[in-house]
Parts: C-alpha cells; structure tokens; sequence
C-alpha cells in the first residue's frame, strides 16, 4: 500500500473515519470521478436511506479502483458531498465497514442538489497505486 497517515503535532484527533493528512506515493494515480448510490443496471439503492446509499457510494469506488488494479486501501484522498451534514455519524460508520485499513485523508460538506434528487451522498477519490506507469 503506496500510502500512510500522517499525524501532525497540534491537531486534535479527527472526529470521523479518515486522516488528517496521507502520505503517498511513488505510485500511479487514480482520479475517480464522483460516484453515487447508482448501480451498474443506473437504477438507484437506497432511496431515503443514508446508510445504503453511502454502501453502495462504497461498492461503486471499489469497483472503480479494481478495475485500476488497485484497492480501497488505495485511496488515499476523498470529497464527500452530502444532502445533510446531520449524517455524519452514519456515513463514518458505513466508511469504517469499508475502509478497514488507515483512513484515506477526507473533506465532507453539505451541497443543496444533486443531479438527481434522490441522491443523498456523493464521493470522489484520488487512489496512488503501487509501481509506475
């Protein structure tokens, strides 16, 4: 695994599942675009429910870094768009089930739409993948 955490004196301990800084690299570097609750058939888990959204907002970049060679202990960066910043909590429990190894470093901030009103979460992700080119 290409990355690590980085713990800066001074800073109080995050308060969810991520970093406060990654370390990473040499590697290769996977941008993955912002990944939904929409399944490979585009219909939409979860509807109304934080927690299977956010699984499946999981499911989606795992596939995406896989499918690059990689793991989800690849990430080493995420941006988490949410519809309500009250589900923090369940959004870090379903990321915990998922990113069992160090916690990639994380940004979360609530946005007013989506392109689909039913989406309740969106997730990008910046993996650095083991050897060159």
């Amino acid at each position: 695994m290409p990355k690590e955490p980085l713990v800066a004196p001074g800073l109080a301990p995050p308060n969810g599942h991520f970093s406060q800084a990654t370390v990473a690299g040499p590697g290769r570097f996977v941008f993955i675009s912002g990944m939904t609750a929409r399944r490979a058939d585009g219909t939409i888990a979860g509807v109304g429910d934080i927690t299977e959204q956010t699984h499946q907002v999981c499911r989606n970049l795992a596939a995406a870094v896989e499918a690059a060679g990689g793991t989800l202990d690849d990430i080493a960066r995420v941006d988490v768009y949410v519809r309500d910043i009250r589900d923090f909590a369940a959004i870090h429990e379903v990321r915990r089930q998922h990113f069992t190894g160090e916690p990639p470093a994380s940004t979360m901030v609530e946005v007013s739409r989506f392109v689909h009103d039913d989406y309740l979460i969106e997730i990008n992700a910046i993996a650095v993948l083991r050897g060159g080119a």
